[in-house]
């Protein structure tokens, strides 16, 4: 749990969801957990609380917010329609990581909504988040509790990290289970996946018993569509998997500071990375989904200025790890940095050395062993 983090003051910090619906009735941002990753939550309804979202994220007002509800029985009261499909869906994972994009009702404001007749709701599958939801009774309007286009926080201490004082309230409810936003899905026609997440394709096709595409660069404007976001302040360089450890150590020898996301099938390999920060991926899609931003974080946190990774193959949760990654690239993707990383491999609940100093122990990682 996070305590006397920077520019946040620690009685600002804590579990009262009470005193958290009362800050959003207030019109003021109270930062809470959800399975997937934290959010920067206000009054859907208050315009004000609202815009402030956006200004403190420093969000362009175009791109639209979530709004997360208590239950699906609230649904019909923010869409103009519920087709069978959405039903279809928020039958089978809501509470959970999707989100519906549907026609806007007439209670939501067009600041939600970055001025479109659609609005995106989802019902998160977090004891805190329901319980907050619960409380208010209200929707809430929430991105992910982070400055625009870096990192999304995965717990609560990445928010103080981020926002700072800039938050009113933060519910501290630990690490995110899931690790990725939210899977959105476009329902206002044949259904599409707008941003890859925490349900997969699969699962979505198996639900609605149809081909469910992912159309990424659609024209409807969905959270997390900007060429560069989640992205760490090093640089994000993507090879083909087996092209790795060659170009990382090709980085290193020009005295370059290097991190390396290590793909599994490569793990035997770490050796070669010394003097370079390496993360041997878990060879789960979910446990990799889960600790994403959290390596993100790491190489940052050690100062490295260019990340080598691959992208997974598109199948399951590899899909919207795969997008998390790209998009962390960018357009910065080809340039690299500086000298020496400290040398270990961790994968799992496992940490090694592969030479070199300044090896960290387990506690250093946010959530190395698994809590879920």
């Amino acid at each position: 749990m996070m305590s006397d983090q920077p520019g946040i003051a620690p009685e600002r910090v804590g579990l009262d969801v009470e005193r958290a619906a009362g800050t959003l009735r207030a019109g003021g941002l109270v930062a809470f957990p959800t399975e997937t990753v934290y959010g920067l939550g206000a009054d859907a309804e208050n315009v004000d609380a609202v815009e402030r979202v956006f200004a403190v994220k420093g969000r362009p007002s175009t791109h639209p917010l979530i709004v997360h509800l208590s239950g699906a029985r609230q649904l019909p009261d923010w869409v103009a329609e519920v087709p069978d499909a959405a039903r279809r869906v928020a039958d089978r994972f809501w509470p959970g990581p999707v989100t519906l994009v549907l026609r806007r009702g007439r209670r939501v404001p067009r600041a939600v909504t970055g001025g479109l007749e659609t609005v995106a709701l989802r019902v998160p599958d977090h004891p805190v988040a329901r319980a907050l939801l619960t409380a208010f009774g209200g929707g809430v309007a929430a991105p992910s509790a982070n400055r625009f286009g870096s990192v999304s926080p995965t717990a609560a201490a990445h928010v103080g990290d981020g926002l700072g004082a800039d938050v009113d309230y933060v519910l501290d409810g630990g690490p995110c289970a899931v690790g990725v936003e939210s899977t959105i899905v476009d329902l206002t026609g044949a259904p599409a996946i707008l941003r890859p997440g925490g349900v997969t394709r699969e699962d979505l096709e198996r639900a609605l018993g149809c081909s469910v595409p992912v159309r990424a660069r659609s024209a409807v404007r969905v959270p997390g569509q900007h060429p560069s976001h989640y992205a760490p302040r090093a640089r994000v360089v993507l090879v083909e998997p087996g092209q790795v450890i060659g170009h990382a150590e090709y980085l290193a020898a020009q005295g370059r500071r290097v991190g390396v996301l290590l793909p599994p099938e490569f793990a035997g390999g770490a050796g070669a990375c010394a003097g370079q920060r390496v993360i041997a991926v878990p060879d789960s899609g979910a446990r990799y989904a889960r600790r994403l931003f959290e390596f993100l974080r790491d190489f940052d946190r050690h100062e490295c200025e260019v990340v080598v990774a691959s992208v997974p193959t598109p199948d399951g949760l590899g899909l919207a790890i795969a997008d998390r990654l790209r998009r962390a690239a960018g357009s910065r993707s080809q340039t690299a940095a500086t000298p020496g990383c400290s040398a270990v491999a961790e994968r799992g609940d496992e940490v090694f050395e592969v030479g070199g100093a300044g090896c960290f122990d387990q506690d250093e990682i946010v959530g190395t062993k698994d809590s879920t």
